[in-house]
This record gives structure tokens, C-alpha cells and sequence, in this order.
């Protein structure tokens, strides 16, 4: 008689079932990351079920050993992290599939001959996840797009979206459903708004935008006040809960930047067309009004849904001659705006805000996408004369709701919230400021945030101020969405949320239909809500991690023709394995590896100074420091660029 293996089961807290991420290694082994499980759960492949790599899973424990090791075996796919993948079609014998190509063990899918799109055998494409459910064999999915040979760029443009985890297509039923929507302003919604179309109206936006969700109108009142209406794109009248295209916009939750491209959370027909608060059309809105004194002092706010008229569509470049210039198109008012923004910003940086300010690069495309140049954006007082219009509108919104309850509760809403610095951070920050004659009061929050701007008011100009203010912003938390109202730090605001930008962010949407409820009497308690701020907050860093990635391709595409060459840079980072150099020119960054100079010293990692030290010559490099480098690879595959440190003669 054969001895039978007896399983072992073990029932955890919650009848054993945990929700978490599963990474599938290499090898083929899976591990699910469970947030109140100290160790991972160990899954067999036999035991994957339908999950696919970086899925959220349910996770059922049925081994666990005295050491505290589980074993588990996945029992449903919660939320998939990836549809879209790049691989080769196969066909053979009148069947068709999709061999994936991927780092890690993943299962073909089987196609369906009238989903093949034109694909021929062997020919590299975008396949979908169309279905796949425990009963069946293998999974099934559609090609989406046949890929040619001549496109490498545009190819790693896809792969890191779809990797973190964005569909590159809208379904053609998502597409239809889009068309179907009319432009048509109705007598009955006029009648639910404020009309505002004979009040001077008008967008100002980057030159090369399609998408414009905002707009500011300025009349003169009587009493020498002003009327200031934040007027920003009613998506929600479009985008109805439950509907194919909410399900889209809420899985995808924000647009996506990349350098040569944007991947939009709504189709075009809606965010270009529909909602694009396009000059001379009547556009249906959501707005924060307010009357103001010249001096930016807020007398009352009227919050609704209006009808506005643009009558005109400036560019940030046009409103910052008329603000520099003194003449132009609404001279009057432009000047008048930018006085009561820059008043607006004076004030919330006397209240706490901290003013950081950051340097982005945007690269100079050819019509291949190809880079031929970097230009360093500059935020000039047109910039921040809508930014700070902006922010007085979300914080005034979420100011609202929160003095709002339901059965003696908060009302579930999506705030933007700010976390005060990472204690162990900013205590390492602040003994390198130190250095550098900056001395940081962390008794208290208040303390702390007035310490940075007078550390940026006195560093100005001067050689630290890029390494500081890059060092600063590291030790800040990260914002996200959440329920649970803690206020935004950074801004210094105790109620704080995102309003006008229901375009490209889904917690815009959520805003606008709670904000609507209120407003109407017919709240809705989204019991919800809390994961829907996790995933929005989820789908947020993947779309940064995305623009990172796709940034750092086109800064290896860019230096590629300069391998060889010598540059002038700055340590930009620096760990036990080297350190990194952003060079003067480009803003281009990459690895000056330890290896590379180890014939110079043995140096050791002072991690609280940010430096690399030799044992012997005492030779150091520290963040911050010029160095002089040279480029010798760029590799596009990886997304790096590796450099030499090159010694000053001089020395």
C-alpha cells in the first residue's frame, strides 16, 4: 500500500484567503506580497491558476512551516496588472497563437483565427488578453497591432507602457459608446446652469495642447470688486458611472506624458473634441467662482455647474510677453490675474507651502521621434498664474465637502494628501545642509517647512542650490489619494483635492460627482472609496514610473552619438556602487561605476555625507561636485548610459 502525502493546511486569520501582488520570478516561481504577512507566500506554477505576473490576487495559505514560510495556491485573479503584451504569432495547422515575449515564464494564448487582425506566422505583434478562466486550458487573446521592422523607438514607447500595465487602444465597443455621445447643448441643461458665455473667457495652455480642461473669466463688478471663474471641463456630464468608458477611465486613471507621445485616459472624441474647452464653442463646465478684491482677498465663492464661451486660446509663451511686455490681447486682465496669483503665491508660501521648484527637460523630437536637442522648461509667471488659480479652486472644493457630514460622518471623497518628511531622511539631509551653513528647526512641522524656504530663499544662485534642492525633495513624502483627510504638507493646505483635471485623472471625475451630489441634495455614499483612491494612486506611479523610463530612453537614444566624448557634469546621486553624473549640456545622467575607478582608491560609501571616500588618498566624490566624464555606451536595451570619470589634469 503507498503511503498518501498528506497536506497540511492551515487556516490564517481571515479564512486564509489574502489579497496581494504576485511576482513570478526567472525561474518560474511565484511570490505574493501580502501587506500584514511578514514573508511572502511561496506559490508553485502548478499553482498560479490564471495570475499572470504583477497581478493583485487572492492567495489562499496551505502550508506553512515553524519558521513562518507559507506555501499558497492563487484562487482568483483580483485586478490584472498587464493586458497587452509584444510577442510572435504562431500558426499551425489552423490554429493561431501568441508566444509572449518576456523575461518571465508566461503561459501562449490561444487566437482565434477571425482575431488574427492580418497577422502571418512568425510575425512580431500586440497581442490582448481577451479571456482566460480557471476551466480553460490555455488563455485567449486578440492581436491588436502588427509591428514593422522600422519602428525600435516607438516599439520601447509601447513596451514600457504596457509593462506598466496601460492598454495602448481603446475597444471598438469603448470607441463606439464615445461616438455616440452628442455636442448638442440642450435648453434643458442651460436651464440646470449658470450661464456664463458673455463673460470674458479664455484658455491659456502649452502650444503644442489639444486638451484644454481649464479656463479663467474676469468681469468688474460695481463695488470694485472682481468676478475670478476657475471653469474646468464637465467630463462627468459625458461619462456616466458604470458605463464601458468609466470602467476604462477608472482602470486606467490618468493620462500618460511620454516624451513623443501622450496615452490619453479618454478617447479623443471626448478629450479633444467634447470636453476640450476649445476657443468660440459653447462647452458645458464645472466651476469655482469667486469674487475677489485686487489684492487677491477671496469675499465669496459660488461653486456649480455652468456654459461658458472661450474667446480666446492663449499659449503660456503669448501670456508671458503681455505680462513682461505690458501690451496685448486683454492686457487688463492678464495683468490684473497675474497680480492677484503672484499675491496668492506670496501668501500660501507665508502660510507653509514649501517652494521648491524643479527643472524638466523636454526633448527635441525629429519626425522619426528620434532626439536632435534638450530644452530645460523654466515655470515663468503665466505658469503660475494658472497653477495658482488651480490650487485656490481644489482647495476650495475639498474645503467645502469636508465642512459637509453624513449620518454624523465625513463624507467619502478623494482628497490629495501630503504626508509631513521621512524622519530618518531629513535628519540625514539636514546634518548635509549643515555642511553648507543651513540649519534645520525639526521641532515641528510648521518648523520644518520654514526651514526649507529660508534654506531656498538664502541657497538661490548659488553653486549647492541644484544638489540641495534635488536632496530636499527626496526626503518629502509622496502624494496620494485617500479617504482620510491629513491635509497636503507640501501645499500647506488642510483640505486639499484634484478638481481641474477631470480630462486626464479619474479622482477629477469622482470629485465632480460628489461635489455635484452635495451641491443637489442627492449624495450617494460611496462605501468604496478607499480603494478606488489606492488604485488611482496605484495607476498614478506607474504612470511616473513610465515617464521616468521613457525619459531615460531618450536620453540614451539622444547620447548615443556623443559615446566617446567628454562632458562637463554634476555627481547627481551616489550609492556603494558608484555614482551618477548629469551632464551640464544635456541633463543627461548616467553611472560612473566603482569598478571603473577602483585602479584610483579602495573608496568606501559615507551614506549621511552623500559621498564615495578613498581609504587611501582621502580622494572623495560627493553629490554636488563637478566632475568631468566620458560616455562610453549607451545602451537602449537596458535604458543606460554608462560614463568614466575623467581626472583634472589641473590637480
Amino acid at each position: 500500500m503507498k503511503n498518501k502525502k498528506k497536506k497540511i493546511k492551515v487556516k490564517a486569520p481571515g479564512n486564509g484567503l489574502h489579497r496581494g501582488i504576485i511576482e513570478i520570478t526567472r525561474s518560474g516561481m511565484g511570490y505574493v506580497t501580502v501587506d500584514n504577512l511578514q514573508k511572502d507566500v511561496m506559490v508553485k506554477p502548478q499553482h498560479f491558476g490564471c495570475a499572470l505576473h504583477g497581478d493583485t490576487v487572492e492567495v489562499e495559505i496551505v502550508k506553512q512551516s515553524s519558521s513562518g514560510k507559507t506555501e499558497g495556491v492563487i484562487r482568483r485573479v483580483l485586478h490584472r496588472k498587464q493586458l497587452t503584451f509584444i510577442g510572435h504569432v504562431a500558426i499551425h495547422k489552423q490554429q493561431a497563437f501568441f508566444i509572449a515575449q518576456s523575461e518571465r515564464p508566461m503561459p501562449d494564448f490561444s487566437i482565434p483565427l477571425e482575431a488574427l487582425n492580418r497577422a502571418s506566422h512568425q510575425q512580431k505583434v500586440i497581442a490582448r488578453l481577451s479571456k482566460w478562466e480557471p476551466k480553460m486550458k490555455m488563455p485567449e487573446g486578440i492581436i491588436v497591432e502588427l509591428i514593422t521592422a522600422d519602428a525600435e523607438n516607438d516599439l520601447a514607447m509601447k513596451q514600457i507602457l504596457m509593462q506598466s500595465g496601460f492598454t495602448l487602444q481603446f475597444s471598438p465597443e469603448q470607441l463606439e459608446e464615445s461616438l455616440r455621445l452628442s455636442d448638442r447643448i440642450t435648453e434643458e441643461a442651460i436651464a440646470k446652469r449658470k450661464d456664463f458665455r458673455k463673460t470674458l473667457t479664455f484658455t491659456i495652455d502649452p502650444v503644442d495642447a489639444k486638451d484644454f480642461d481649464d479656463a479663467l473669466s474676469i468681469q468688474f463688478l460695481p463695488d470694485g470688486t472682481y468676478e475670478v471663474g476657475v471653469h474646468i471641463a464637465d467630463v462627468s456630464h459625458f461619462i456616466t458611472p458604470g458605463s464601458l468608458l468609466d470602467e476604462e477611465a477608472y482602470f486606467r486613471a490618468t493620462s500618460v506624458y511620454l516624451p513623443d507621445r501622450v496615452l490619453p485616459m479618454l478617447p479623443e472624441k471626448i478629450s479633444n473634441e467634447l470636453c476640450s474647452l476649445r476657443p468660440h464653442e459653447d462647452k458645458y463646465t464645472f466651476s469655482a467662482v469667486f469674487t475677489m478684491t485686487k489684492d487677491a482677498e477671496v469675499k465669496s465663492v459660488w461653486l456649480g455647474k455652468t456654459l461658458i464661451h472661450s474667446d480666446h486660446r492663449f499659449t503660456y509663451e503669448e501670456v508671458q510677453d503681455i505680462i513682461e511686455s505690458g501690451a496685448g490681447l486683454y492686457r487688463d486682465e492678464i495683468l490684473l490675474l497675474n497680480q492677484m496669483a503672484q499675491q496668492l503665491r506670496s501668501e500660501r508660501f507665508q502660510k507653509g507651502a514649501i517652494n521648491f521648484s524643479s527643472q524638466e527637460v523636454r526633448f527635441v523630437l525629429d519626425d522619426k521621434q528620434v532626439p536632435v536637442g534638450i530644452m530645460v522648461k523654466e515655470s515663468k509667471a503665466a505658469h503660475q498664474l494658472i497653477e495658482e488659480f488651480m490650487l485656490l479652486a481644489n482647495k476650495q472644493v475639498a474645503l467645502y465637502i469636508g465642512g459637509l457630514q453624513v449620518n454624523n460622518k465625513p463624507i467619502p471623497f478623494p482628497y490629495r494628501v501630503h504626508d509631513t518628511p521621512d524622519e530618518a531622511k531629513l535628519g540625514i539631509f539636514s546634518a548635509f545642509a549643515r555642511k553648507y551653513g543651513h540649519t534645520f528647526d525639526t521641532s515641528s512641522p510648521e518648523k520644518i517647512a520654514a526651514s526649507f524656504n529660508q534654506m531656498l530663499r538664502d541657497v538661490k544662485g548659488k553653486p549647492e542650490q541644484h544638489v540641495l534642492e534635488t536632496l530636499g525633495i527626496r526626503t518629502m513624502a509622496k502624494a496620494v489619494y485617500t479617504a482620510n483627510n491629513t491635509g497636503h504638507y507640501g501645499l500647506g493646505f488642510k483640505h486639499y483635492c484634484h478638481f481641474t483635471s477631470p480630462i486626464r485623472r479619474y479622482p477629477d471625475v469622482l470629485v465632480h460627482r460628489i461635489l455635484e451630489q452635495c451641491l443637489n441634495g442627492t449624495l450617494k455614499v460611496d462605501k468604496k472609496m478607499e480603494q478606488q483612491c489606492k488604485h488611482c494612486s496605484e495607476r498614478e506611479r506607474a504612470a511616473m514610473e513610465s515617464e521616468r523610463a521613457a525619459n531615460k530612453y531618450k536620453q540614451v537614444e539622444y547620447m548615443r552619438q556623443f559615446v566617446g566624448e567628454t562632458f562637463e557634469g554634476v555627481i547627481s546621486g551616489v550609492a556603494a556602487f558608484g555614482f551618477w553624473v548629469e551632464t551640464v549640456e544635456h541633463k543627461c545622467e548616467g553611472l560612473v561605476s566603482l569598478l571603473s575607478i577602483s585602479h584610483v582608491d579602495d573608496f568606501i560609501f559615507v551614506e549621511e555625507d552623500y559621498r564615495l571616500t578613498g581609504k587611501r588618498s582621502g580622494r572623495s566624490f560627493r553629490i554636488g561636485d563637478p566632475v568631468s566624464i566620458l560616455v562610453v555606451a549607451a545602451n537602449l536595451e537596458k535604458r543606460q548610459l554608462d560614463y568614466e570619470w575623467v581626472p583634472d589634469r589641473k590637480k
